[in-house]
């Protein structure tokens, strides 16, 4: 057998092993990896998840089982630092010695450190490698503000991981501009402006001088003489191509490293290869993970003796979500160097920035830029490398047709829909009706589209489903395999048969004995329609901890009260029985930012107890702990406020008291502000209300958290009453439609017509529905209880909050200790 070494085991170097099994018979080739690291190869794409899953596992691009499988010995933990051309062996810093009849170095980049004085002292981190997050995580424990060296997409990476480790974060960039190879001037002020609001801090135009500190950092100075006090630093300013071993070998490398290849990828020795980002082709260095995969297909090809294939210049077009703000750049993005006419849309309200460039003669799309609405970035994408024609009003690509003929563009079967595997539409259409494949996931299993970055996976499921369509098929969207019907399916069978119990569903409509995927599912919609009591009739064995003890369980075991308080609006006697309440059952205390105030360290046999004494002093559940409301938040308005049109906090009262308790796929969360200044943040939540000095903008469909989107409007200068009949329909139309666990910004972006059908539906009434929702609603309104007072007043059900079966003895684990003169839970293991 022809004996293949593969120094490095990095994503190039896997796809490389993965591509050769999958093409040729594994009695033709030995293949023996090398990796540096521990690990089998894991997605640095994704990287950043790991700080937030610190888990090897779920990076990797296959166990090691794999390897094994498929007769490849992976040496991991071992680097080599010799090669011997004349003799064809590679040598280990173990001294294990191997000989090789091809050569393939995939030994990948480095972070690049800057030359800048003190870069070594404690403190001072790079980002590239699983060690290296998980020396961060460690040494984060200890600090509270961290700088992020580097702008680009590696930086703002970093940025966002700084950020899930509660760090004060930021950062530092060289360029004038975020991005700079990506985004021009307002594309980077966009994103810019994004993340401010989410609290990073941006410095731009600054070249660091030293790292300021005894052995460990201290803080930054830069050249214009400023300073930044910060206790860690993140180096994540680009990459340095590992081409040492090429160097001592006697292999030509660039001026600025990389080692040369040709457009085989053969180096000046025609037995060793070169792949992925050591590689230097046509003085380029790619960075991008598909380039790589693409490399290692053209060295499969060469070594199995199939069709010839060469590598040609690569798109660099990428798409990235960073910190949940959708960034695009595709194609000849800035055209500096090229005639064209830009098209430019800005919405500095919303953060949305859009350019395309069009060629001169207005026949072709060059390249483009999107930040804050990515979503036509696949589209754009393919017009762009495929050559296609565009549109009479080339704008369209960007805005819609605005009330016009819909722009509709069929891609060629030609066109590449995921560069990461090198997979087509027509690769995709042909999986479809070869093996008459009904799942998205199998054609993904089959083609590989969408296994890479994941950018394509929006392009590869539209593809799939217009195949379907075109063979008379449709996606039916099933719960889970105990039920073969869609959530909206079950929910008309629960009202049409008037189910009230899972069992009886379970029964009469599924098969098996049902999983944690429809059990909690169906608990939702039998409160949402019924509105019964959840822990009524054994439906809390249903429910996920948090609705099953009416509290969200906390870091330790314990859980938190959050009670109601509407509209943030609170009487001088509550809060004293809050303060009671707190003290006597030694709580953490803390307002939150939905206008609550939120008690932590409660053990469950105490919440009964405390639930009594606040539901005493006119209190009620604020159903934290369900998909349900959670608040609407008010400003003050024109009670107070000299801006205030309304009285925005009686609104916000009666709206948050007519929707308590209402269950729902996801939680829902309300706002109400007395003027278009906006201290309630009404258009960051699932439906919020804003004085007009005709009425109220009623806006839908708007979140926060980590993936954010403005609400949309949808109808103007409306009186109380409307508004409210609106919110009924909307909120009904909601529940009956939407899918599990989608908000209602996900489910109005799945939803065929979007805003436009939506409008028609609530407002219009084109569906003839609008007066069954209010009375869906009414009944919602009419039967709601407290599901704490329903606790406190039956003995039956106070039972069941207790730690253990036989005993009132409370749980002997929890542990706490003192933090600004309150209690906090202990790490677990200290």
């Amino acid at each position: 057998m022809e004996k293949i070494i593969v120094i490095g085991n990095g994503m190039v170097g896997y796809k490389f092993c993965e591509k050769l099994r999958a093409k040729a018979d594994k009695n033709k080739f030995e293949i023996t990896v090398f990796g540096e690291e521990p690990h089998a190869a894991y997605d640095r794409v994704h990287l950043s998840e790991y700080f937030t899953n610190p888990s090897v596992s779920h990076l990797e691009m296959a166990p090691r089982s794999w390897y094994e499988e498929n007769d490849i010995n992976l040496i991991s933990g071992e680097m080599i630092n010799a090669i011997d051309r004349n003799n064809k062996t590679v040598t280990s810093h173990k001294g294990t010695q191997l000989p090789y009849d091809k050569l393939i170095l995939a030994t990948g980049s480095s972070a690049f450190v800057p030359p800048i004085k003190g870069v070594e002292k404690e403190g001072v981190f790079v980002y590239r490698t699983i060690e290296n997050l998980d020396a961060i995580i460690e040494y984060s424990k200890k600090t509270k503000k961290a700088a992020v060296m580097g702008g680009g997409l590696l930086g703002l990476e970093a940025a966002k991981a700084m950020m899930d480790l509660k760090q004060e974060t930021h950062v530092i960039e060289f360029a004038p501009r975020l991005m700079p190879r990506q985004l021009d001037n307002a594309g980077s002020d966009a994103l810019l402006t994004k993340m401010q609001e989410l609290g990073i801090k941006l410095h731009l135009n600054k070249n660091t001088r030293n790292i300021a500190g005894e052995g460990q950092m201290t803080g930054m100075e830069f050249a214009d003489d400023s300073n930044l006090d910060v206790e860690m630093l993140v180096i994540s300013a680009g990459i340095k191509p590992r081409d040492e071993l090429a160097t001592q070998c006697g292999l030509a490398v660039g001026q600025r490293g990389g080692i040369v290849v040709n457009d085989l990828l053969q180096t000046d020795d025609t037995d060793i290869f070169a792949i992925g980002e050591c590689a230097l082709h046509k003085n380029f260095i790619y960075g991008l993970v598909a380039p790589g995969y693409e490399m290692a297909d053209v060295v499969v090809n060469q070594l199995i003796g199939g069709e010839e294939k060469s590598f040609k210049s690569y798109d660099m077009s990428t798409k990235l979500k960073l910190i949940g703000v959708d960034v695009a750049s595709f194609g000849n993005a800035l055209c500096e160097n090229e005639d064209h006419k830009p098209i430019i849309f800005e919405d500095k309200h919303t953060g949305i920035y859009k350019r395309i460039n069009i060629s001169e003669d207005g026949k072709r799309l060059l390249g483009g830029i999107l930040v804050g609405e990515a979503e036509a970035y696949n589209m754009l994408l393919q017009v762009t490398l495929n050559g296609m024609a565009l549109p009479p009003n080339p704008e369209d690509l960007i805005l819609g047709s605005r009330g016009g003929e819909e722009t509709k563009m069929e891609l060629p079967d030609s066109a590449q829909v995921c560069s990461c595997e090198n997979v087509t539409k027509g690769d995709i259409c042909q999986a479809v009706i070869d093996n008459e494949f009904e799942d998205i996931e199998q054609v993904k299993t089959c083609t590989k589209a969408g296994t890479g970055c994941g950018a394509c996976n929006p392009i590869v499921k539209d593809i799939f489903n217009e195949q379907l369509a075109k063979m008379g098929k449709t996606v039916k969207n099933v719960i889970c395999e105990h039920f073969d019907y869609s959530r909206q399916e079950i929910l008309d069978i629960i009202k049409i048969k008037k189910i009230q119990d899972y069992n009886q569903l379970l029964n009469d409509h599924g098969t098996g004995d049902g999983c944690e995927t429809c059990r909690p599912l169906v608990a939702s919609l039998l409160a949402s329609t019924w509105n019964e009591m959840i822990l009524d009739k054994g439906k809390d064995s249903l429910q996920d901890t948090n609705d099953k003890y009416l509290a969200n369980i906390q870091k330790g075991g314990s859980y938190s009260v959050v009670p109601r308080i509407p509209g943030g609006e609170i009487t001088p006697d509550k809060l004293i029985v809050i303060g009671q309440v707190a003290k006597k059952y030694d709580l953490y205390t803390k307002v939150t930012g939905g206008q609550r105030i939120d008690l932590f360290g409660a053990q469950i046999h105490q919440l009964p107890d405390i639930w009594e004494e606040l539901i005493n002093a006119g209190f009620e559940s604020g159903h934290a702990y369900g998909k349900s409301l959670r608040t609407v938040k008010s400003c003050v308005g024109s009670t107070w406020c000299r801006y205030g049109l309304h009285d925005s906090v009686s609104f916000s009262i009666e709206v948050e008291e007519r929707y308590r308790g209402l269950r729902s796929p996801h939680k829902l969360k309300g706002g109400v502000s007395g003027c278009r200044r906006e201290c309630a943040e009404a258009q960051s939540k699932d439906f919020g209300i804003i004085a007009t000095e005709e009425g109220w903008n009623l806006y839908v469909c708007g979140n926060g958290g980590s993936n954010p989107q403005h609400a949309q409007l949808l109808a103007g200068d409306i009186d109380s009453e409307t508004c409210l009949k609106y919110i009924d329909r909307f909120l009904m139309f909601y529940i009956k439609t939407a899918e599990p666990l989608n908000r209602t910004a996900t489910w109005l972006n799945k939803l065929d017509g979007g805003l436009d059908y939506l409008i028609d539906v609530v407002v219009n009434d084109s569906l003839g529905i609008a007066a069954d929702l209010e009375k869906e609603m009414e009944f919602m309104v009419d039967t709601y209880k407290c599901e704490w007072k329903e606790v406190v007043n039956n003995p039956e059900l106070r039972k069941r909050f207790t730690h253990f079966v036989n005993t009132e003895i409370p749980d002997p684990t929890m542990k706490f200790e003192d933090m600004r003169g309150q209690k906090k839970p202990v790490e677990w293991g200290a």
